[in-house]
């Protein structure tokens, strides 16, 4: 437990989304997967392991192609009966908020934290993923990679998102459910919790923010 001064001292909430805002997906996307007649895991085996599948996504990522253009590629990796219609919108849809770490983060918000998302962008148009788990309006601040042009763990997107909260970094939180997301935030000075489970992330942030998240009944 942090001593009372650290709580006062942390007044800047940073939040990635996908994983932490949001279940994780991986297991609704081997749903999606099968629903759409591919392997279980052909979705993260395009993005993550095909080389092409690799690229297509850096680009979305930094707003160098959008999604109607990473749609229509991705769809073709994935296989020829797969349609390119609002690909990322199918395969995200059924993924739903993280309604404990939503909750959490309306406390620190309502207590007076600044809040910035930081994510690297899955893309805005025509599925927007920020808009559909209803949770754009929590933050002060939005940090998007591909609005900005530069992704995580890039070290500039960091300092943009403490420029953009106006909180120094030995004020803030970051939070993310990739590892190797969090190491540029320490060196810039910024407390870090690594997501791997919503519940103990969340009492790990109450803890360090001086809130309590109460879901809404």
């Amino acid at each position: 437990m942090p001593h009372r001064t650290d709580v006062a001292d942390r007044r800047g909430l940073i939040l990635d989304f996908a994983g932490v805002l949001t279940a994780s997906p991986i297991d609704f996307h081997r749903a999606w997967c099968v629903s759409e007649g591919l392997a279980p895991g052909a979705w993260r085996n395009t993005l993550n392991d095909h080389p092409e599948g690799r690229r297509l996504y850096a680009a979305l990522e930094i707003g160098e192609i959008g999604q109607a253009e990473w749609n229509e590629g991705t769809a073709a990796l994935l296989g020829a009966h797969v349609d390119p219609v609002n690909l990322m919108g199918r395969a995200w849809a059924g993924v739903p908020a993280a309604h404990r770490m939503v909750a959490l983060a309306r406390a620190a918000r309502a207590a007076g934290h600044r809040l910035a998302l930081l994510s690297n962008s899955f893309g805005l148009d025509p599925f927007n993923p920020y808009e559909h788990t209803g949770i754009w309006d929590l933050f002060d601040v939005h940090v998007v990679s591909e609005l900005v042009g530069i992704a995580k763990p890039d070290p500039a997107i960091y300092e943009l998102a403490l420029e953009l909260i106006g909180q120094p970094a030995e004020r803030c939180v970051f939070v993310d459910d990739h590892a190797m997301n969090l190491p540029p935030a320490v060196d810039l000075g910024i407390a870090t919790v690594h997501v791997t489970d919503e519940d103990e992330a969340v009492t790990e942030l109450e803890a360090l923010l001086g809130v309590t998240a109460v879901l809404a009944v």
